[in-house]
């Protein structure tokens, strides 16, 4: 199973698109990790720079809509060659958050309050999260701050994280 906790990204802004996520002119690309270097490549929100602030970072704090556009792999699997394995946000696109679980990884929906709230809590700030899966519960520290935010997950899409992805789920039940 992967990872779900680290240093947060914080993208303020809604309707991320996978372009945005991963360039088109990359998916030609054979390996997830060609992909590496490009993530947010052509992603424009003030102050942001992929270089410097995606490093060291494994969870993306997001707004509404994320992962719209295509129905491409491509931009789970540019997450997953950064070691970005949980998304958390207020709605993904559909195929967007399937393909995440696909791949073994997750994209957490959130009230847009909720999500609201842990920016105004934690933006700009130094933040990590730790997810536990037992308690399916989100803990956000920063700061001496600390907020324990609940989220839900089907049982299925749990089966697939735990089985490392859609094709190793299929490979143990077919």
């Amino acid at each position: 199973m992967k990872n779900f906790s680290g240093k947060v990204l914080f993208l303020d802004r809604s309707d991320i698109n996978t372009d945005e996520i991963i360039p088109a002119k990359y998916l030609t690309e054979i390996t997830r990790e060609a992909l590496k270097p490009y993530l947010l490549e052509d992603l424009k929100i003030e102050g942001f720079a992929p270089a410097r602030d995606i490093p060291g970072r494994s969870v993306i704090v997001t707004r509404e809509n994320f992962g719209c556009g295509s129905s491409r792999e491509h931009a789970p699997w540019a997450l997953e060659a950064n070691d970005i394995n949980l998304v958390i946000g207020g709605k993904f696109a559909r195929i967007f958050r399937q393909n995440m679980f696909n791949c073994g990884m997750m994209a957490i929906e959130l009230s847009p309050e909720t999500v609201s709230r842990i920016f105004e809590l934690f933006y700009g700030k130094d933040t990590t999260v730790k997810t536990d899966l037992e308690k399916n519960e989100l803990v956000f520290t920063a700061e001496g701050v600390e907020e324990r935010v609940p989220f839900l997950i089907s049982d299925f899409d749990r089966s697939l994280i735990e089985a490392g992805g859609w094709v190793d789920f299929a490979d143990v039940r077919y």
